[in-house]
């Protein structure tokens, strides 16, 4: 028993290491009380089953009692009635965890914490885990095969864990050490099981009269002293070996991995899972700009957001993607520097952020879209109301652009409360001195070539990348007049960003359009003077303070972003200063909408806010197909991959089934009757061996037979033996009736175990491992 206690610790303690990937998945206290407490659970079921000697269907009975009576409290406590009692509903997101919560897990931003019933994966892994690893090293001929386990658990948890590993080489060496503990310590205790065995036999031998039993009993007192001195030595040469091999190949594994680091990005799952939500469904919110500046959203309230800065932005959305029509929110569906978007299930860390940390709560009022308001860089969100919890799962962000998204949109009544980051910005006299940073966007194409023309004559003869940067916002705010041409008092003032817009906008005489325009263009002309540039598009009032600030559709605004080394993301205002435009573009207003052979601009949409949550592809939507038709295949998709598992899974077995069926067929096709009886001897001792009957390999066949038991396989024996050394020929009718009496004699066997062990025993390779030579020998 104590040894059984002694294994069982051994093994949790391999699993807690091989469970350490997991860490930066979850970092929760809730985490690490599943860990413990589903470790424990699993050593209990595994010990009830050696001291009870449970069959495999109990073991799973208590496993399944103990997945149902504390997986809810465990992987879903969030459910759970008092923190640890099971609900309907818990068992409900529960048993659809095992199926739902894997990819969920690679499809949302770490760590998720006890975040809904993304604890499931793991609890699983262990639960199951431990108790199948457990039962091998408990109850198994081949502890060792147990290890198979916390390998599995390892690296489950690299697969669906971060990007940027935590600790790898520690926890990776940590856990080769023990299991190479593991190995050892079974070794020497299979030697020292084989000494003991060793040393019986050598007394028994002098109690039958082999040898006298003085002379016996001083060989097995010898044995004993040899044994338990020799084993002592070997298991110090063996421990100090395999310390020193550990050390070695730690010192070596820790400075190639410090001199020879992969170049790339590590993969994992998260990499390669397509997200859920794809900003290419929506509209580009910039194409909507001019929706605010009419009525009735112009004078109506859109949001009310307190804490906020005077002057201090709110952001609707980040566009950094331009294809010579529409600025539009990228993902890495279209480009890896635009950043994906993941949920949040906790936090997001901004600790590499420089700035001041603030907490601004938010209330939509007129304002509704896919896009959520935010201020800065977001860490954490809370919403409040009847439909929070639905929010929140709704609810996907992208750091690298700092735009959120909600599922379905968001409407009149949300509020919210965000803690951000806002980000420390250069003053005016450092702009001069910013040089470019290192982050990357997506290359804009089809940038208009008047608009290069007129960025060369806004930076001629200016030096310093930051200075010509700043030289060519003043010539958009120098040049430019603000009109957005929504009312009969404005001059006429076109719609749109695309190339063509931006074209007409520095070759009209006047230059006129609004912030829409002007943003797509300086952010295309910070690109072409090397910083990485994208439009953002958001709220702004000059009269915001401390308490509470109303943002109507008049104080929509579109700035840009460019990359610096120094700062970071700075945000800039490239929009010319509300003024008197000259009366000559009122008296000649063709001058601004003479046709041109170009790509027609987006068309004006009257209330695009709402139409954003619509999917651009929808109206290219093939024919939906018969519902029993997806059924169907739906049902043969589920069933060709459990065929395929299950052929991947039973390949080792059927090929050891198929070997042993041509050894089979080809021994009783010998043409030489005694090498036909001899064969379906060795036959039946194969069968014997696969059977779990032990039989030294130097036994006679009348060994085999008593080790056997019974009447017919003495029988059997007597027979081959005759046959074998009998000066007369053998009949092949004796071939024959050994062969059939063979087969009966292996369903006997048969009858004698369970199916489990019936199945053994068809798949055991014990007789493949004795069998050396194609033919069989008359002896």
């Amino acid at each position: 028993m104590a040894a059984a206690v002694g294994q069982t610790l051994f093994f949790v303690a391999i699993l807690a290491a091989a469970v350490v990937p997991f860490w930066p998945v979850y970092r929760s206290a809730e985490f690490l009380v599943l860990v413990g407490v589903t470790l424990a659970l699993a050593a209990v079921i595994s010990l009830a089953g050696v001291f009870l000697r449970l069959s495999s269907l109990w073991i799973l009975l208590l496993v399944v009692v103990a997945f149902g009576v504390f997986g809810v409290g465990l992987a879903v406590p969030s459910q759970a009635l008092f923190g640890f009692l099971p609900t309907i509903g818990g068992l409900r997101e529960l048993v659809a965890g095992v199926a739902l919560a894997w990819k969920q897990l690679v499809t949302i931003t770490l760590p998720v914490g006890a975040y809904q019933a993304l604890l499931v994966p793991v609890f699983v892994l262990l639960l199951v885990g431990g108790v199948v690893g457990l039962s091998v090293a408990l109850r198994s001929r081949r502890p060792e095969v147990a290890l198979v386990v916390p390998v599995v658990v390892f690296v489950a948890g690299i697969v669906l864990g971060p990007s940027e590993p935590v600790l790898p080489l520690v926890t990776g060496l940590l856990l080769l050490a023990l299991s190479v503990l593991w190995l050892v310590l079974f070794r020497l205790r299979r030697r020292r099981l084989a000494l003991e065995r060793l040393t019986r036999q050598t007394a028994l031998g002098s109690r039958a009269g082999a040898i006298p039993v003085a002379v016996g009993a001083s060989r097995a007192a010898e044995a004993v002293v040899v044994h338990r001195s020799g084993n002592r030595a070997v298991a110090r040469r063996a421990v100090g070996g395999t310390l020193v091999t550990l050390l070695v190949a730690g010192a070596l594994g820790v400075g190639a991995a410090s001199v020879l680091a992969p170049q790339g990005a590590r993969w994992v799952a998260r990499t390669a899972v397509i997200k859920p939500f794809d900003p290419r469904d929506y509209l580009s919110p910039l194409s909507g700009f001019r929706a605010y500046e009419q009525q009735p959203a112009v004078d109506s309230a859109q949001l009310t957001v307190t804490g906020l800065a005077p002057g201090q932005f709110v952001r609707i959305a980040t566009l950094d993607t331009y294809d010579g029509v529409t600025f539009s929110v990228g993902s890495d569906r279209t480009s890896t520097a635009s950043g994906t978007f993941t949920r949040v299930p906790t936090s997001f860390d901004q600790s590499k952020v420089t700035g001041r940390q603030q907490t601004v709560g938010v209330r939509v009022d007129g304002y509704s879209g896919v896009w959520l308001p935010t201020v800065g860089q977001l860490e954490t969100v809370d919403f409040s109301g009847a439909d929070a919890a639905s929010l929140r799962d709704a609810f996907f962000y992208n750091d690298s652009t700092g735009t959120a998204a909600v599922v379905g949109g968001v409407g009149q009544g949300v509020d919210y409360r965000l803690t951000t980051v806002a980000p420390t910005q250069p003053t005016s006299e450092q702009l001069a001195a910013l040089t470019p940073g290192d982050r990357s966007v997506p290359t804009p194409s089809a940038v208009p070539t008047s608009l290069k023309t007129a960025l060369e004559s806004y930076v001629d003869g200016v030096d310093g990348q930051g200075a010509r940067l700043q030289a060519a916002l003043d010539g958009l705010r120098k040049n430019g007049y603000i009109s957005h041409g929504v009312s009969s008092g404005e001059p006429v003032s076109r719609s749109g960003h695309g190339s063509d817009r931006l074209a007409q906008l520095f070759t009209d005489k006047l230059m006129v359009g609004d912030a829409e325009q002007y943003s797509a263009a300086a952010a295309l002309m910070a690109d072409q003077l090397g910083f990485p540039a994208r439009v953002v598009l958001g709220f702004r009032s000059e009269s915001s303070t401390g308490g509470s600030t109303t943002f109507r559709g008049s104080d929509i605004t579109s700035l840009i972003e460019v990359d610096t080394a120094q700062f970071g993301w700075v945000t800039l205002d490239p929009n010319p200063a509300p003024r008197a435009i000259p009366d000559q573009t009122k008296q000649d207003p063709n001058q601004v909408s003479r046709p041109r052979s170009v790509i027609p601009p987006p068309q004006q949409q009257q209330d695009p806010q709402v139409d954003q949550t619509q999917p651009q592809s929808k109206q290219d939507n093939p024919a939906e197909q018969p519902a029993w038709l997806g059924v169907l295949l739906g049902v043969v998709r589920i069933a060709a991959w459990v065929l395929l598992v299950a052929g991947i899974a039973m390949a080792p077995f059927l090929t050891v089934v198929a070997v042993k069926a041509r050894r089979r067929l080809r021994r009783r096709r010998d043409r030489d009757p005694v090498r036909r009886v001899t064969s379906g001897w060795r036959e039946f001792e194969d069968a014997v061996v696969d059977h779990g009957i032990d039989t030294p390999a130097s036994a006679t066949r009348s060994e085999v037979a008593a080790a056997v038991g019974g009447r017919r396989p003495a029988v059997l024996a007597r027979v081959v033996d005759r046959s074998v050394f009998s000066p007369d020929e053998a009949d092949p009718a004796d071939a024959d009736r050994v062969w059939k009496a063979v087969g009966e004699m292996r369903v006997q066997l048969d009858s004698r175990l369970t199916r489990w062990e019936r199945f053994k025993a068809a798949v055991s390779t014990r007789s493949l491992r004795r069998y050396h030579g194609r033919k069989a020998s008359k002896r």
